[in-house]
């Protein structure tokens, strides 16, 4: 449902006094006064930004425990990149700290006057950092999706994040014409052969970084939920030792691919090789514990964004 006129003109005041606020430091006096309004209506402004999202805020300060944190992870698991970000205990959200702060690492790569190909995984966590990001001119890189923005019933897929990108970062981008899944080997070897696809699958291999999302299985994994695979398909994978997935890439408790027929169908492109590129899984919370061990025992993922709580059990496993 459209917005009425009046709730677009209360964002529009909401939004200049969100920024009088947070970006340049004025009191909510100094709000009321600049506005014309009360300082009650200010105040009630300024929390309106927020509650809408209009502010979006991010913590330069490391934090020590954090840092601490992060550096026992990077030696134990050998990674090139680590972030750790608080945990909020009271908080249910999968996404809030590890979207922003991925977005703050996207952001960093973007802003390298050399040229570069980062590669995009999909999934709930990206989408959001991908939200948080700035609009920024980049025509030096190029972007490509790692997954298709295809659905299982020919739709676009919705939290495939190459076009959400493509709205804030002006780079040349390459989405992937396909589904996560398909049909059968044959089927993928022929679709693999289309002359734009041959173009996400050669980007794909050489990019310099990779965000992906690390999904874990069970009847509410991301795979189920977003119709790739039955449930029982599913369970049948996970007696067979599966353990986690990556942009429809399954792997063991080992980290090691599964050789079944599942990753004969996967459509996606491979994951560049760690050996050239960083590939950073970013991920957080109970849910995802077995398939972030997986992989970083496996070295499917290079780098990591993740939370204080999801680190502890990674450094106790």
């Amino acid at each position: 449902m459209a917005r009425r006129p009046e709730a677009n003109n209360r964002l529009d005041d909401a939004a200049r006094a969100g920024w009088l606020y947070y970006v340049a430091g004025r009191t909510q006096d100094e709000i009321a006064a600049a506005m014309g309004i009360s300082r009650q209506s200010a105040q009630r402004l300024v929390s309106l930004a927020m509650s809408e999202r209009l502010i979006k805020v991010r913590l330069d300060h490391p934090i020590a425990a954090c840092l601490e944190l992060g550096l026992r992870l990077k030696e134990k698991y050998d990674l090139r990149q680590v972030d750790i970000v608080p945990s909020d205990p009271g908080s249910s959200s999968t996404t809030v700290g590890i979207a922003e702060a991925g977005a703050a690492e996207i952001e960093r790569w973007l802003k390298s006057a050399d040229p570069i190909i980062l590669a995009i995984g999909t999934g709930r966590t990206l989408k959001a950092a991908i939200d948080q990001l700035p609009a920024m001119e980049c025509p030096q890189h190029r972007i490509v999706s790692l997954t298709g923005n295809i659905g299982p019933d020919g739709s676009a897929a919705y939290y495939n994040v190459i076009f959400s990108m493509a709205d804030a970062v002006k780079a040349r981008h390459f989405p992937m014409p396909l589904p996560v899944l398909v049909s059968s080997p044959d089927e993928r070897a022929v679709l693999h052969n289309q002359a734009l696809v041959k173009s996400a699958l050669q980007l794909g291999a050489e990019a310099n970084v990779a965000f992906v999302g690390v999904g874990e299985l069970g009847d509410r994994a991301p795979l189920c939920e977003d119709g790739f695979l039955a449930q029982d398909e599913m369970l049948r994978l996970m007696d067979e030792g599966a353990a986690g997935e990556i942009c429809g890439w399954m792997f063991d408790r080992d980290g090691q691919m599964m050789s079944g027929s599942i990753n004969k169908r996967v459509a996606s492109v491979p994951l560049p090789s760690r050996d050239s590129a960083t590939v950073i899984g970013i991920a957080k919370g109970q849910r995802k514990y077995v398939a972030l061990r997986a992989a970083l025992k496996g070295r499917v993922i290079n780098g990591l964004i993740t939370d204080e709580s999801t680190a502890e059990f990674l450094l106790g496993s």
